[in-house]
């Protein structure tokens, strides 16, 4: 198991590294919310460890940022705070638990266990559909009309946040945080990985998915009215 331990407190952070690597977990750190946050959204974790009060970006900020971006890595919060209002927060924050401190190492490493668990079994079944189209999170295999599609990385990230937001706009601004945290690059990165994706999944069909937004984002859904799905590459209000 792979775990991601996002804490500023030194201590703490070699207790676990200790404790867990010598039953054979793969530990990494970060001991801020930003560093977090980023290594979060760019590698694969099957759980996060995160603590409430950190430098830079607390917890439930990280969290908050990481579910928007459509990740559904289990996040156990770990805090000091135990007050019912404390912990409501940090569960419409998406935390999938939430165990306080002091804690024992044991109990934490059986809670991670079960959340592990339960997300492998939602695993199986966890389909996004919208009309013919189909993303399985599981096996991250994307098909439409029952015809695979081959999609890049990036391509498949942004299709996941416009399929668990449909039919629902996302904005280019969540779009870019999706792919590059707070550091997008500059120029129309966006827009050609836009492109690369409306090719695969619209393609020569009839019925389009993917929408522009002019000067708020992109979103997809299955449209009855015609709507203008495509955009000039010289027209920066379209990107």
């Amino acid at each position: 198991m792979r775990l991601l331990v996002v804490e500023d407190n030194r201590n703490l952070v070699s207790n676990l590294f200790e404790y867990f690597e010598a039953r054979g977990y793969t530990l990494d750190s970060a001991p801020d919310g930003p560093t977090g946050l980023h290594l979060a959204m760019n590698h694969e974790y099957d759980a996060v460890v995160l603590d409430w009060m950190l430098p830079r970006l607390d917890g439930r900020e990280v969290l908050r940022r990481l579910r928007e971006s459509g990740s559904g890595v289990p996040v156990l919060m770990l805090t000091a705070r135990d007050e019912l209002p404390d912990k409501i927060a940090g569960f419409r924050a998406g935390a999938d638990d939430y165990l306080t401190k002091p804690f024992d190492l044991p109990e934490l490493e059986v809670r991670l266990e079960a959340l592990v668990a339960r997300a492998a079994g939602r695993g199986h079944s966890r389909v996004l559909q919208v009309a013919d189209l189909k993303l399985d999170l599981a096996t991250l295999g994307a098909s439409r009309g029952g015809r695979e599609l081959h999609l890049y990385p990036a391509c498949r990230k942004l299709l996941e946040v416009l399929m668990r937001a449909s039919p629902a706009a996302v904005t280019r601004e969540r779009l870019e945080h999706a792919l590059w945290g707070d550091s997008p690059p500059d120029g129309n990165m966006l827009r050609s990985h836009i492109y690369e994706l409306r090719r695969s999944v619209d393609g020569a069909h009839a019925v389009k998915l993917i929408h522009t937004l002019p000067r708020v984002g992109y979103r997809l859904a299955a449209m009855t009215e015609p709507a203008d799905t495509h955009e000039p590459a010289s027209d920066p209000d379209n990107g």
